[in-house]
């Protein structure tokens, strides 16, 4: 399969990448079926306080389409966003999987970005 695409991101506003690099903790049921990763961003790039009413998904973004989440939640100070905590749920190791495959391809773009 070849796709054309091949850019990997994280978005909360379509077509603009959030430049931080969040913090990522992952979660699943002793089933191992179940599970959710907690992204935290701390100085998160693409939210303001001009836009950040109109966020509504975390998009995960790969050569594979994309995966989102509405679980999105700010901290907010009287001078800046900041937190950004969002979750992404899975609930098969099918999904889990394919959330895997988007991770790997993130890290290995944050590690080809820094070997620049």
């Amino acid at each position: 399969m070849t796709n054309i695409n091949k850019k990997v991101a994280i978005q909360f506003i379509k077509g603009k990448d959030e430049e931080d690099q969040p913090e990522i903790r992952l979660f699943r049921n002793l089933d191992g079926k179940k599970g959710q990763a907690i992204y935290k961003f701390y100085k998160p790039s693409s939210i303001t306080f001009e836009n950040f009413n109109s966020i509504q998904k975390m998009y995960l973004i790969d050569e594979e389409g994309e995966l989102s989440t509405r679980k999105i939640d700010l901290s907010i100070s009287e001078t800046h966003i900041r937190e950004v905590k969002s979750t992404y749920n899975w609930k098969s190791e099918k999904e889990f999987e394919r959330f895997m495959r988007f991770s790997e391809r993130y890290s290995n773009s944050l590690t080809h970005l820094k070997n620049k």
